[in-house]
């Protein structure tokens, strides 16, 4: 029996750079329109009417295919000319950033750092200064917990319940708060109904 094949998803880079093999003329028409709109940023609404306006003119090669995907993920794009670089977002907690020289034709994989230093050049221009501040505010959250599942977006709340419950009968530290919010909220041999975050924020 022939062992399966996991076939790898390809990255948005090279998705763009399939579609700049397969469909040259018709994405460049697509990104100088972007570029003639001068430097600014583009929501994803103004991504896809002018994805339009190019369809309309007769580039119809993105009607269907893995490039339209791409746009319908995008978040947003920042037009440098003769630069556009976009921020996709192909699924829940999963962001890439690519950024194409238009009149080169090269297609970069930007990290988030990366990204960010080309957005601010929107305002501030290009710097080259090595000693920029950075502040680092992963300590702070280090303790917080993070949804790993998609089904978990939209949810957080649930998530939350779910992570303080498992903390607090899984540590018999945290049990003893909870005997004394439970006698705390006796009245006439009943106790009214707390849920999870009402116990542990007590004890923060």
């Amino acid at each position: 029996m022939a062992a399966s094949k996991l076939d790898r998803t390809p990255s948005i880079r090279e998705r763009v750079e399939d579609t700049l093999h397969a469909h040259r003329n018709e994405l460049v028409a697509l990104l100088s329109k972007y570029v003639s709109k001068g430097k600014g940023i583009l929501q994803p609404h103004r991504i896809l009417d002018t994805l339009d306006e190019v369809q309309v003119s007769g580039g119809s090669a993105f009607a269907e295919g893995p490039f339209l995907d791409v746009l319908r993920s995008s978040q947003e794009a920042i037009v440098l000319p003769p630069f556009v670089a976009i921020a996709v977002r192909p699924r829940p907690g999963v962001w890439e950033y690519v950024r194409v020289n238009v009149h080169e034709l090269n297609v970069e994989q930007l990290s988030v750092s990366e990204y960010l230093r080309f957005k601010e050049e929107l305002v501030d221009g290009q710097h080259k200064d090595p000693y920029v501040l950075e502040l680092d505010f992963e300590p702070f959250t280090a303790l917080i917990p993070r949804p790993s599942r998609s089904s978990s977006i939209g949810n957080g709340v649930q998530f939350l319940n779910r992570h303080l419950s498992s903390i607090l009968f899984r540590n018999r530290d945290c049990l003893e708060p909870l005997l004394d919010f439970l006698r705390e909220h006796r009245h006439k041999g009943h106790v009214s109904f707390a849920t999870a975050e009402d116990i542990f924020a007590r004890n923060l």
